[in-house]
This record gives structure tokens, C-alpha cells and sequence, in this order.
């Protein structure tokens, strides 16, 4: 039995050669997802210090306190992240003659990358604050004390390493998908 030739040509690549990541967009997503960091990291320090007096019998619980830090640590995230994405998405330069699906794999890639930047950036200034902070610590005088203060700690640390790592993969996904609709934004509209 004999096959027909379909007449099909071989279809030239229309990708490019170069890197799909345009760090020029990303890095300008990073900035403003840093930029709102800091607002609402400054606005939720006031809301928190408005909540708490030391003379005032109706102040929250640490647990309650801590809770709604967690929260707002969280809130941040997606708000700073959302941003960042989206500008990224908006901002990238219009890709044309490429399949559908890979403009939306390079917008979510894109916004991905934003929020990476932005969280390595706000993660060494905040390990730099703390190592110059933790350098004037004077050692306790009592080994009592001292034992309660670092178990205290460290339940601490516990619980902002969980919230954290909570946040930071909300983060990375609101950042992902708002690249995605900067993107959309910017072909479609």
C-alpha cells in the first residue's frame, strides 16, 4: 500500500537562541515588590505597636499577637508579590510568533523570577539587620535565665520559620500567577 505524501513542509523555528528571561523587567518587578515590602512592613509595625501598651490591661496575648503577625506577614507576601509579578508581566516585551502556551510558561517564569529577587534581596538585608543587631547582645548572667531565653527563642524561631516558609510559597505562587495575568494584560488589552 502506497502512502500519500501530505506535502507537509518542515516549519522553520521561530525560537530564539538568546535567554527568554529579560532581567530588565524582573528586576523592576523585584524593586517594587520591595518598595511595597517596606510600606506594609512599617505600616504593620505601627498597627502592632498601637495594639500593644505595657500599661494597658487589655492588650492581646503573645499567641493572639503572634498570630496576627503571622497573618500580616502573609497578607504582605501576596500583596508585595502580586505586584512585583504583575509588573513583570506587564513590563516584558511582546513575544511574537511563539506558541501560547510558552508566552504564559515565560509570564509565570518572569513573575517567579520577581518575587525570587525581591525575597533574596529583603533576606540579606534583614540577615544583615539582625547580625549587626545580634553583635550589641550582652550574654545573660544567669544560667537559668539564659536556658529560659534561648527555649523561648527557639519556639519562637519555630513558628517564624513555619509561618515563613507558609509565606514565602504563597508568595512564589501569587508572584507566578500575576506574571502570568501582567502578561495576559499586556497582549490581550
Amino acid at each position: 500500500m502506497a502512502t500519500l505524501d501530505s506535502g507537509r513542509v518542515p516549519e522553520a523555528s521561530v525560537e530564539s537562541s538568546a535567554s527568554a528571561v529579560e532581567w530588565s523587567a524582573v528586576t523592576a518587578g523585584a524593586l517594587a515588590a520591595l518598595g511595597l515590602t517596606i510600606i506594609l512592613m512599617t505600616l504593620g509595625s505601627g498597627l502592632g505597636l498601637a495594639t500593644v501598651s505595657p500599661w494597658s490591661f487589655a492588650t492581646p496575648s503573645p499567641t493572639t499577637f503572634g498570630i496576627a503577625a503571622a497573618i500580616w506577614l502573609i497578607v504582605m507576601q501576596w500583596l508585595s508579590s502580586a505586584l512585583g509579578g504583575y509588573l513583570t508581566g506587564r513590563l516584558r516585551k511582546k513575544w511574537v510568533g511563539i506558541r501560547t502556551n510558552e508566552i504564559a510558561f515565560r509570564d509565570i517564569a518572569h513573575g517567579f523570577l520577581s518575587w525570587a529577587l525581591a525575597t533574596v534581596l529583603m533576606a540579606a538585608a534583614v540577615a544583615a539587620g539582625a547580625a549587626i543587631a545580634a553583635a550589641g547582645v550582652a550574654p545573660a548572667d544567669a544560667p537559668s535565665v539564659s536556658n529560659e531565653a534561648a527555649e523561648q527563642a527557639r519556639r519562637i524561631a519555630v513558628q517564624f520559620a513555619a509561618y515563613s516558609s507558609l509565606s514565602f510559597m504563597i508568595g512564589a505562587s501569587i508572584g507566578s500567577l500575576a506574571g502570568a495575568l501582567g502578561g495576559y494584560h499586556r497582549d490581550a488589552v
